[in-house]
């Protein structure tokens, strides 16, 4: 990650972000939980080279627990997605959240293997919620990764280490 900057999104971002999320989401806003988001009104961190957007992760903070909305890089595999995640984890502990928790689509393999090998489990599984969140946004395609039919929303979740745990001694 040479050259790369992370940091926290600031009104100076919000063009780049914008189109960021039209380029890789198809709009500005997502359908998730049956709830319309707009990621580029939330909180979150960039990663820039050379003045470029390049990453992008989004969250929100709901009583003790951060949802991390969006997070996507244009580098794959350079650690860039790591890099963003951990931002949003090292803000969720110092905020006091005991956890972060976020959706993916079940067709979505590589996600799936990037957040469980950070510690992240599969906790609930909502049948159908990308068939209602289709008849929201008609855009969201059929079909993903792998020619697997997009039909369900997967959360997953990890505690944070030491947020909210009594000591025991």
């Amino acid at each position: 990650m040479n050259d790369v900057l992370v940091h926290e999104t600031t009104d100076d971002d919000r063009t780049a972000v914008l189109a960021f999320l039209r380029e890789l989401w198809g709009g500005e806003e997502m359908v998730v939980h049956d709830e319309v988001l707009r990621p580029a009104e939330l909180p979150g961190y960039v990663a820039v080279d050379r003045g470029h957007l390049f990453g992008l992760a989004t969250f929100r903070i709901e009583a003790d627990a951060v949802e991390l909305v969006s997070l996507d890089s244009l580098r794959p595999s350079q650690g860039v997605g790591g890099a963003l995640l951990n931002r949003v984890e090292r803000e969720a502990a110092s905020r006091g959240c005991a956890s972060v928790w976020l959706i993916t689509t079940n067709d979505n393999l590589g996600a799936l293997r990037f957040y469980q090998k950070r510690g992240y489990r599969i906790v609930r599984v909502d049948p159908g919620a990308v068939d209602r969140a289709r008849a929201r946004k008609p855009a969201i395609p059929l079909v993903g990764d792998d020619g697997i039919p997009i039909r369900d929303e997967l959360v997953l979740e990890k505690s944070l280490p030491g947020v909210g745990q009594e000591e025991t001694g």
